[in-house]
C-alpha cells in the first residue's frame, strides 16, 4: 500500500502542513527540516530516489473532488453549484460530488468534513470560522486531502486557497456606493441586514462598510444590523419590522442574500424609489429589481469563475502540478449594464 502524507510527517517528526510545505518546495521550511522530509519520504517510497517534488501517482488517475455547499434558497449558491456541475462534466479526469448542507451549524458542518470518505482526494466548501470547523478542516489536511475554502475564508487552517472575492473590499466599495448615491451633505439612517455574521465572509463585509462610512460620512447612522439567514421570508419580515421601527430610513445595505423579501417590504410601503438600496450578487430576482428601480446597485461576484478556479486548483493541487490562481473580481452593476447570464 503506497504511504500517504501522514505517514511521511510521521516518519519525519513533523506537522502534515510542514511535509506540504516542504514537497511543494514553498518557503517557511529551514533547509535541515527540507533534507529530513525528503530523506523520509524516499524511505517511504512517496517521492523516488532524487525526486524532491510529489510522485505523479495520481497523474493518470481521476481526481476525486467534494463539494460541501450551504442549502436553502441563496441563488448565487444555486448558480455556483450549477457552474461546478457543468464545468466538471467537461474535464475527463476528475469525479465530482456536491452535498448541500446546513453550513451555518458548525456541529454539522464538521460532521460533514470527517465524514469525508478516503478515496476523495479534495474538497471545497462554504463555511464558518468556528473551533469545530477549523479542526475539521486540519483532520483533512492530516490525511492528505486538499482543501480550498469557497466565497467566505476560514483563516488559521492548511487550505490549498481560497476561492472569493474580498469581501471587506466589496463592504467598502458598498460604503463608496451609498455615498455617491446621497445626496451632498444628507443625514441619514442606514440599516444592514446579513445572512449570518458567522461567515467571515459577512463579518467582512459589514467591517469593511462600517469603516468606509466611519472615515468619510460620519453623518450617516448605522441604527440597525439584521441577520436573516439568506432566506427570503424572514428578510421580508425582518424588513417590515425594521421599516416600522425607522419610517425615516434612508438606504439599505444587505450583505447576504433575501434581496426578495425586503423588496417586497419596501414595495407594500411604496418606499421601492425611496429608500436606497443596494444588495449583493446577480440572478434573475436582481435584475428585476434593478430594472424597476427598487436595487440601485448589485456588487457581484461571478461564480463561473469560482466554479472554475475550484476545480483547476483542486486537481492540481492532487496532481501536484503548478496552478496559477485568477481570483473572481468584484463587479459593480447598475441598470445600464446588467450582464445577458
Amino acid at each position: 500500500m503506497r504511504s500517504k502524507l501522514i505517514d511521511v510527517a510521521r516518519e519525519a517528526g513533523v506537522s502534515s502542513a510542514t511535509v506540504d510545505r516542504v514537497l511543494n518546495d514553498r518557503e517557511g521550511v529551514r533547509a535541515r527540516t527540507r533534507e529530513i522530509v525528503l530523506s523520509a519520504a524516499r524511505r517511504l517510497g512517496y517521492i523516488s530516489n532524487g525526486e524532491d517534488t510529489l510522485s505523479d501517482a495520481t497523474s493518470q488517475d481521476i481526481v476525486k473532488l467534494h463539494f460541501i455547499l450551504p442549502e436553502g434558497n441563496n441563488q448565487f449558491i444555486r448558480r455556483l453549484h450549477e457552474h461546478l456541475e457543468t464545468l466538471a462534466k467537461r474535464r475527463s479526469a476528475i469525479d465530482v460530488t456536491i452535498t448541500a448542507t446546513d453550513t451555518i451549524n458548525a456541529d454539522l458542518l464538521a460532521q460533514q468534513l470527517r465524514g469525508i470518505t478516503p478515496e476523495i482526494h479534495g474538497v471545497g466548501f462554504v463555511g464558518i470560522d468556528h473551533p469545530n470547523v477549523r479542526q475539521a478542516t486540519k483532520s483533512l489536511a492530516d490525511r492528505g486531502i486538499k482543501v480550498v475554502t469557497l466565497a467566505s475564508d476560514i483563516h488559521h487552517v492548511p487550505r490549498v486557497a481560497y476561492i472569493g472575492i474580498d469581501n471587506r473590499a466589496a463592504g467598502r466599495l458598498a460604503g463608496y456606493l451609498l455615498k455617491r448615491f446621497m445626496p451632498g451633505n444628507s443625514v441619514g439612517k442606514v440599516a444592514l441586514f446579513a445572512g449570518s455574521l458567522s461567515y467571515r465572509g459577512h463579518e467582512e463585509r459589514e467591517m469593511g462598510f462600517r469603516h468606509i462610512l466611519a472615515e468619510e460620512t460620519p453623518e450617516l447612522n448605522i441604527v440597525q444590523l439584521r441577520e436573516m439567514m439568506d432566506e427570503p421570508d424572514k428578510a421580508y419580515l425582518e424588513a417590515c419590522s425594521l421599516l416600522d421601527t425607522h419610517p425615516d430610513l434612508s438606504a439599505i445595505y444587505n450583505i447576504g442574500a433575501g434581496n426578495a423579501g425586503i423588496a417586497k417590504a419596501l414595495k407594500e410601503r411604496s418606499l421601492d424609489q425611496k429608500i436606497i438600496f443596494l444588495g449583493h450578487e446577480i440572478a434573475q430576482d436582481t435584475q428585476e429589481l434593478l430594472l424597476d428601480g427598487t436595487i440601485d446597485a448589485i456588487i457581484d461576484q461571478n461564480p463561473r469563475v469560482e466554479a472554475r478556479e475550484a476545480l483547476t486548483i483542486l486537481e492540481h493541487s492532487v496532481r501536484n502540478q503548478p496552478f496559477e490562481f485568477h481570483p473572481p473580481r468584484l463587479q459593480v452593476i447598475l441598470r445600464e449594464n446588467i450582464p445577458d447570464s
